[in-house]
C-alpha cells in the first residue's frame, strides 16, 4: 500500500485549513520566525535538498533523506521534528530517533513514487520466487528511497540499506555474503552500481513486480544482481538524447548525473555521483566553467543562484521539480508549525516497533559501514 492509498483509509489525517491559502508570503515568514524563536531548541527542521526555497531558507540543515535522518537522531533536545522531506524520509527520523521525539511531516501526501514501487506483497511474492530459484544465494539490498516496511524485510533477511554514495561499498559487502543480490527499488542505481563493480549487463535480470516475471534473457543461474523494475520519475527523465543535445550545441559543456539516471544516460555522461557529489563538483570547479547537470531542478536552481560564475544549465530544459516533494510549501510548514504552538500535533509520522526493530538492523548494517 502506497502513502496515497493508506491516507484514504486513515480518518487522522486532515487537509490544510483553507486560511493559510489566504495569507501573504511575508505574513506566513513572520509566523514561522515568531514560532521558530519560541520553540527554540525544543524544534529541529530539517529540509532535503530538492525543497523549495520558500521552505529551506528556514532550515536547521539541509542534506540528503539519511543525513538528515542521522542529524535527527543526534538531536536529543528537539521534542518535534518537522522533516520537509517525503515520507519515507520521516519515517527513517522516527525510527532512529528517541519514543519521546515526534515527528512531523508538513503535507502526508508528500510520498515517494520510487519508494511506492515496491510493496510487502510484491516483496514477498518475489522472494518466494527468488528462494525456489536461487536457494539461500541471494541477500537483499535497499535503497533508503524506500518504506520502512521494505528496509525491514531486508533487515530480517540478513541485508543493509543503501545511499547513492555508499552503494558501491554496501554492494561489495553484500557479495561477501551471498553470491546474488536483490537490489531494491531502484533499478537504474543498482545497474549503474554493479557495473561500476564490473558486474556485466548480461548478468544482471530485472524483476517485474507488476507482472511478477524476470526480465531476462540468459541463464538465470548466472545472473549475479537482481534489479526491482523500480525508477525515480524525476531521474528517469534525463535521457541519452539529452546528453547528445548538449553534446551537439555545447561541446564544452561538462555533463554530471545522479545515478538513479538511466544506464545510458550515466555512461555518455563525464560524471556520476550522488547529491552531495554533484554539489560538491559544481562547488570545487573553476570560475568560468560549464554544466550540465542531471538532478532535480530545485536543486538545479538553487545551484545556479550560487554560482553566477559558472554556466549552469538542468541537462533536460523540459524538466519539472519533483512533484511530491513539491508539496511541502510554506503554507504546510506554518501549519505544522503553528500545530505545534497549539499542542495538536497533525500529520505525525510513526512507525510500529515490530516494523522498526527490523529495519534498524538494515540501517545499522549499513552506518557501521559508513
Amino acid at each position: 500500500m502506497n502513502i496515497l492509498e493508506e491516507m484514504k483509509q486513515r480518518t487522522d489525517v486532515v487537509s490544510i485549513p483553507e486560511h493559510y491559502k489566504q495569507m501573504t508570503m511575508e505574513e506566513m515568514k513572520k509566523r514561522v520566525i515568531e514560532i521558530k524563536a519560541k520553540l527554540g531548541k525544543q524544534l529541529y527542521l530539517p529540509c532535503h535538498h530538492y525543497q523549495k526555497d520558500e521552505v529551506v531558507q528556514f532550515a536547521d540543515d539541509i542534506g540528503d533523506s539519511l543525513k538528515l535522518a542521522q542529524l535527527s537522531a543526534q538531536n536529543k533536545e528537539a521534542k518535534f521534528i518537522v522533516f520537509c522531506g517525503v515520507h519515507f524520509m520521516a519515517e527513517t527520523a522516527d525510527m532512529l530517533t528517541e519514543d519521546r521525539q515526534v515527528v512531523l511531516l508538513p503535507d502526508m501526501r508528500a510520498g515517494c513514487s520510487m519508494a511506492d514501487m515496491a510493496d510487502m506483497h510484491q516483496t514477498d511474492r518475489c522472494w518466494s520466487v527468488l528462494q525456489n530459484t536461487f536457494g539461500d544465494t541471494i541477500l537483499p539490498l535497499t535503497y533508503v528511497n524506500s518504506t520502512a516496511a521494505i528496509k525491514a524485510f531486508v533487515g530480517r533477511n540478513g541485508g543493509a540499506t543503501v545511499t547513492s554514495s555508499n552503494a558501491k561499498r554496501m554492494l561489495e559487502w553484500a557479495f561477501t555474503q551471498k553470491e546474488r543480490v536483490l537490489f531494491l527499488p531502484d533499478q537504474h542505481l543498482g545497474r549503474n552500481t554493479a557495473y561500476n563493480l564490473d558486474i556485466p549487463l548480461d548478468k544482471m535480470a530485472v524483476w517485474d513486480p507488476i507482472n511478477h516475471c524476470f526480465e531476462y534473457d540468459g541463464n538465470l543461474e548466472e545472473a549475479k544482481i537482481i534489479l526491482w523494475k523500480g525508477h525515480c520519475s524525476v531521474h528517469q527523465n534525463f535521457t541519452a538524447e539529452n546528453v547528445e543535445e548538449i553534446r551537439k550545441t555545447k561541446p564544452d559543456m561538462n555533463i554530471i548525473v545522479h545515478p538513479e539516471c538511466p544506464f545510458e544516460t550515466v555512461e555518455l555522461s563525464d560524471y556520476a555521483g550522488a547529491t552531495s557529489f554533484i554539489i560538491n563538483t559544481i562547488e570545487n570547479a573553476p570560475s568560468g566553467s560549464k554544466w550540465a547537470i542531471g538532478t532535480e531542478m530545485n536543486l538545479v536552481q538553487r545551484i545556479i543562484d550560487q554560482h553566477p560564475d559558472k554556466e549552469i544549465c538542468s541537462l533536460n530544459p523540459h524538466m519539472c521539480p519533483c512533484m511530491t516533494m513539491n508539496r511541502i510549501d510554506l503554507p504546510h510548514l506554518l501549519w505544522s508549525l503553528e500545530s505545534i504552538e497549539r499542542g495538536e500535533t497533525v500529520n505525525q509520522v510513526t512507525v510500529s516497533n515490530a516494523i522498526t526493530t527490523d529495519a534498524v538492523l538494515a540501517l545499522n548494517r549499513m552506518l557501521e559501514r559508513a
